[in-house]
């Protein structure tokens, strides 16, 4: 499984409403043609995580492809009021708001 986790600012009075535009977002077939297995929104201190799980390694590359689609434009658009980027300088897309992961366990079974 392949994992991002956008890291970002927002107000945690508006967890409810970003909660709302995810939902509708994913009751269409955009997180199955971005292969999306998972999503996960968290919030802590002024600070807005959104863990994006994936069947595979080519999460990144199938969102990609999905940017055009009037579906993925709408989303970011309606997040804008309640989603800021962490380090609003060096923001240029949400790969810039990626975590770097450093460290990866999983139990056997």
């Amino acid at each position: 499984m392949h994992s991002n986790l956008i890291v970002a600012r927002m107000d945690v009075r508006s967890s409810a409403e970003v909660a709302k535009i995810f939902a509708e977002f994913d009751r269409t077939d955009m997180p199955e043609r971005m292969g999306t297995l998972r999503r996960r929104l968290f919030s802590y201190n002024g600070l807005y995580f959104h863990l994006q799980d994936f069947a595979e390694d080519d999460g990144g590359e199938r969102i990609e492809q999905s940017r055009n689609d009037p579906r993925f434009m709408r989303i970011s658009y309606d997040l804008q009021p309640f989603i800021q980027p962490y380090d609003p300088e060096t923001w240029r897309s949400p790969a810039d708001a990626m975590a770097t992961r450093f460290y990866d366990w999983t139990a056997t079974e």
